[in-house]
């Protein structure tokens, strides 16, 4: 699946945004989890079942060189219809990343309406945070390897068990993760109860983006997960800044970032309040569509 990783970096080279989410882009790999590759002269979409249910989620790009000949609407079609065989209790979803007009245009043609909309929100690192606040009933630390798996795996799926792709994960969705190029074990942040120093009451899994451009390194607030027991002491928060203050000093191949981005969902209103407060503004969107 070499042609469609190349395919990728092309399109993102032009578009300014990866035309496919992480978890589909893993997914290109045989045996990383996609239930259906679809491939048409120029292009590639792949069908991901969700987890326990919901909607099966399309993703597809085309080659920069090649679009505005009606390819992009024809794989996305042939796709949705493909979809219809994976497990799902909703109609299939197709995302379309960053919002662009042409996406848009496809889903018009195709008579898809939106039903999701993913935010991009960023922060410029120069901006001045909160200190961290010293706690006595937490103690956060950074990641210690693979025993720290089990409860990260716990509290992901218990803070987002409402979630189409966070939620549901299993141990190999953190080795993929800790396994990644990008990983740096200083940049996941975890916090435990004092009194009981073995139960983890949420984590901060920062990310940084490297370019080939000789653009400035991107910071992103990777994951921010609560177990739903521990809501209500201020740990998010606590996690977010201990993030950020990290990333705010860090320096990646001699260079300090410019800007720390997060993802948040379009109607998540008591994070889009908490993210505002700590300067997060929207920089882009990315939208799910389906068949009316």
């Amino acid at each position: 699946m070499a042609a469609a990783h190349s395919l990728c970096e092309r399109a993102e080279r032009v578009d300014g945004v990866p035309p496919l989410a992480e978890q589909a882009r893993l997914a290109i790999d045989a045996g990383s989890g996609a239930d259906l590759h679809l491939r048409s002269e120029h292009g590639y979409a792949n069908v991901i079942a969700a987890r326990d249910g919901g909607a099966a989620m399309v993703e597809a790009v085309v080659d920069p060189d090649h679009r505005g000949r009606g390819e992009g609407r024809a794989l996305i079609d042939a796709a949705l219809t493909a979809a219809q065989q994976v497990p799902g209790s909703e109609a299939p979803q197709v995302w379309a990343h960053g919002d662009l007009p042409a996406a848009a245009a496809v889903a018009e043609a195709l008579g898809l309406e939106r039903a999701r909309e993913l935010l991009q929100l960023r922060r410029p690192v120069a901006q001045s945070l909160p200190d961290l606040p010293q706690r006595d009933d937490v103690v956060l630390r950074t990641y210690a390897g693979s025993a720290d798996d089990a409860e990260i795996l716990r509290v992901n799926n218990d803070a987002f068990s409402w979630h189409p792709e966070q939620g549901g994960w299993t141990l190999r969705d953190i080795a993929e993760r800790t396994g990644s190029n990008w990983f740096d074990p200083a940049g996941l942040f975890l916090a435990f109860d004092a009194d009981d120093p073995d139960t983890l009451l949420g984590f901060h899994w920062t990310k940084i983006h490297r370019f080939d451009t000789g653009a400035a390194p991107l910071g992103e607030v990777y994951i921010v997960g609560v177990d739903s027991g521990s809501q209500g002491r201020g740990l998010g928060a606590l996690l977010a800044l201990a993030g950020l203050h990290y990333m705010a000093q860090l320096r990646v191949d001699g260079r300090t970032l410019d800007e720390v981005e997060l993802y948040v969902e379009g109607d998540n209103t008591a994070a889009l309040h908490t993210y505002s407060k700590l300067g997060f503004t929207r920089y882009t969107a990315d939208i799910a569509y389906r068949r009316q």
